[in-house]
């Protein structure tokens, strides 16, 4: 059966991104992350990586092989139709973009994907809903400001939107109440430092900081 990434969503609010963490992290990562409370993931591919297909699709695959239906996970970065089938085969159940590729969204829903590409204007969002996007990552929200974005989701009130970029745990809830259905969180959650350091029960802290602040 086909997960239901946009109620899933709905109720958990807070998607995990995965950049350029090393290999050798990525396990106890997620697992402080999903003992922290979160239940969607995103793991994204490095453009810039000749082995990104590799790296990100063997993620994915122990993710989903170590949390099985309990864990939400999806590639982030998805900028090819190769990528599309690569995620996938390891097992993803939703792709997230920056930006908008009409045959990318159309052969992750193909796949029975949820597709959520990235856009910032009007015409950008309703252009993914068009070409079959279940959910639209407004970005970069954070940078854009809540005055920008609900000025951009009143008219389109009926499209689900996620904000991703520049949130952290303060400006979190504004952005739900604003309308947003959740967000996605990057470098705020899976902070490089506490990484770094092995500090993975300092992770599951934050992780539960994001969670928390997400109940409104």
């Amino acid at each position: 059966m086909k997960p239901n990434i946009l109620e899933a969503t709905r109720q958990h609010r807070i998607t995990a991104i995965l950049r350029g963490i090393q290999p050798e992290c990525i396990k106890p990562v997620v697992q402080a992350l999903f003992d922290g409370g979160i239940r969607l993931l995103e793991v994204t591919f490095n453009q810039k990586s000749p082995s990104r297909l590799e790296d990100t699709a063997g993620a994915i695959q122990w993710a989903k092989e170590a949390f099985g239906a309990e864990l939400y996970v999806g590639a982030g970065t998805v900028m090819s139709q190769q990528e599309v089938l690569a995620a996938k085969q390891a097992g993803a159940e939703f792709i997230l973009a920056p930006n908008v590729d009409e045959q990318v969204i159309r052969l992750a829903v193909e796949q029975g994907m949820c597709a959520i590409p990235g856009a910032m204007t009007p015409t950008e969002i309703a252009r993914a809903y068009a070409a079959g996007a279940e959910i639209i990552k407004l970005f970069p929200a954070g940078n854009l400001g809540l005055g920008y974005c609900k000025a951009v989701m009143a008219p389109l009130n009926h499209i689900p939107m996620i904000a991703v970029g520049g949130v952290d745990q303060q400006n979190l809830p504004s952005f739900l109440k604003a309308g947003f259905i959740g967000a996605g969180i990057g470098s705020n959650l899976t902070d490089r430092e506490l990484i770094q350091k092995g500090d993975y029960a300092g992770l599951k802290a934050l992780a539960e900081e994001f969670v928390s602040a997400a109940q409104v």
